[in-house]
């Protein structure tokens, strides 16, 4: 803290003057000393009573404090407003705690994974099949479906022409995202690589939800794999209401789409063999 210099006392110039010493001079000069001692000492007193009440204004430093409590309160009121999870008060999910039973006890199940169970057991009505990390903040449901043609001469795949899709669906609480994969489980031949990538990019363009991709990873024998997959995402944050429903017309949709894409790939024959094989 910057400190004001007190000012700096000036010196008074003094006459040095050569006189022969007169006794008479000296004794009256010797007897006004003692008054000025006195009045020196009446000055200093003064002065230090004039300062006291300085100290007792700078005394007042509390009421700053009485004010930072205040503000503190406010704070907590307004964070108040949201629960353990970040919710809002008007949220669906605000302030509940949900879990279920395990070998292991007790699992917390966060809010998205709880709409995601929800939608899974509660709508479906298919068994508890997610699996929850430790520390609950991410979780994955996979399950199998099968995906059949249209019957209209329009298309390329008929009823009969009926294939196995797996599909994975990951939870990410920390983001508030549900991402869907949905993957062709034989994996792509090497031959046809470049005819499928350059169908990909031909449809992808035209897929309102989602994209497709190719997926490359290591098998067991250490051998490098492509799969066919289609990708599609959701944020749950800011969707105060209607999380489930959200989920659903995920799925829903990306399976839609999915199915029009394999379609609109089975123009080449090679890749329609090589889907129904």
């Amino acid at each position: 803290m910057a400190t004001k210099k007190s000012p700096a006392k000036k010196k008074v110039a003094t006459k040095v003057v050569k006189k022969a010493p007169a006794k008479k001079v000296v004794k009256k000069v010797a007897t006004k000393k003692p008054a000025t001692k006195k009045t020196a000492k009446k000055v200093v007193k003064k002065v230090a009573a004039k300062k006291a009440p300085a100290k007792k204004s700078a005394a007042k430093k509390p009421v700053a404090k009485k004010v930072a409590k205040k503000a503190v309160k406010k704070a907590a009121a307004k964070s108040s407003k949201v629960d353990q999870y970040g919710l809002e008060k008007d949220d669906e999910f605000y302030g509940l705690y949900f879990a279920k039973s395990t070998n292991k006890g007790l699992v917390e199940v966060k809010p998205c994974t709880f709409s995601l169970m929800y939608w899974w057991k509660g709508l479906l009505g298919y068994p508890d099949m997610i699996e929850i990390s430790k520390g609950s903040n991410t979780a994955m449901l996979q399950f199998e479906s099968t995906f059949g043609g249209g019957d209209s001469g329009e298309t390329e795949l008929t009823e009969q022409d009926v294939l196995d899709i797996d599909h994975i669906i990951e939870v990410d609480e920390q983001e508030m995202l549900i991402s869907l994969y949905s993957y062709v489980p034989i994996p792509v031949p090497e031959k046809l690589i470049g005819a499928l990538g350059l169908a990909i990019l031909n449809i992808n363009p035209e897929t309102r939800y989602g994209s497709l991709e190719l997926c490359s990873t290591e098998n067991e024998e250490g051998e490098t794999e492509h799969f066919l997959r289609y990708r599609a995402a959701t944020y749950l944050r800011g969707i105060k209401s209607g999380k489930v429903e959200a989920i659903e017309s995920m799925v829903t949709n990306g399976s839609e789409f999915f199915g029009l894409a394999l379609d609109a790939m089975c123009v080449n024959k090679s890749i329609k063999k090589w889907l129904l094989s």
